[in-house]
């Protein structure tokens, strides 16, 4: 028995050609900058000790680990953006949605990196 009352949603577009190709052309721009951003990370990760020299390794994995965690967020921020359509609310609403994330998202890394810290002291302190 079939159905009658399911409507097939991609018949039903109403948008002409020009703005097909406009979302199509987005999405390909969102794919690209994704993937040019998930390659200076896998980049960064696998070439690091390369990059920086051997004296600095310590020193230089701080600002591996930091750029990894900016890189991070700004991949998160650009998917809530675009695939959400958060950039295309008002300034007011961004903000109101993105800012507890963000305090959030601190906070855990302030937590991360001073239990981190801790963890290393006990650690010296017991060898």
């Amino acid at each position: 028995m079939e159905r009658d009352d399911i409507i097939e949603y991609s018949l039903d577009a109403h948008h002409s050609e020009e703005h097909g190709k406009q979302i199509r052309r987005k999405i390909w721009m969102v794919t690209a900058f994704l993937a040019a951003v998930t390659a200076v990370e896998v980049f960064l990760g696998a070439y690091w000790r390369n990059i920086f020299p051997v004296e600095t390794h310590a020193a230089a994995w701080q600002w591996v680990k930091w750029g990894f965690i900016v890189l991070t967020l700004v991949k998160a921020t650009y998917i809530v953006m675009t695939f959400m359509h958060l950039g295309d609310e008002r300034r007011s609403i961004r903000s109101v949605i993105l800012l507890p994330y963000g305090l959030f998202i601190m906070y855990l890394i302030f937590i991360a990196i001073w239990e981190s810290n801790y963890v290393n002291r006990m650690l010296e302190l017991f060898q």
